[in-house]
């Protein structure tokens, strides 16, 4: 219960960038939890697992702004249902290999998000700790 809480709090507090972030680390979760039920014959547990992240991957679709987002939104839709393809068929044939290529394909997707928001932290902190240390008040000499 308590996780739930830090999660809901999370998602609550979070902008639309950290959500999309919280989407794929969930997805990826439910690809780890799917891949051990699986190898542990647990058909229930492994539907379960796939279930919710297709359901993850659908929020990841309808969150595309093709206005916006222009090719890298069609790009994305189109990787989003390959990706829920792969894991309709592992669900089907009960195979491993769709489940590690669909959690190989998120894992580069939320690298990716991760380094775009420290990338754009990085720009803002370093505009600011200039600002500071150019004036008098803040300079450094001994």
């Amino acid at each position: 219960m308590p996780r739930d809480s830090y999660l809901e709090s999370r998602v609550l507090a979070a902008d639309s960038v950290e959500l999309i972030h919280i989407l794929y680390e969930h997805t990826l979760t439910q690809l780890r939890v799917a891949r051990a039920a699986m190898a542990a014959n647990d058909t229930r547990g492994c539907c379960s697992a796939i279930c919710k992240a297709l359901a993850a991957i659908g929020e990841l679709e309808t969150s595309l702004d093709y206005n916006a987002g222009g090719s890298i939104s069609r790009n994305l839709a189109r990787l989003y249902g390959y990706m829920r393809k792969r894991l309709t068929e592992a669900n089907l044939k009960r195979e491993q290999g769709p489940l590690a290529e669909v959690e190989s394909l998120m894992r580069t997707l939320d690298e990716g998000w991760t380094a775009m928001q420290h990338a754009t932290a990085v720009p803002a902190a370093l505009a600011y700790s200039q600002a500071v240390t150019d004036t008098p008040e803040h300079a450094w000499n001994a």
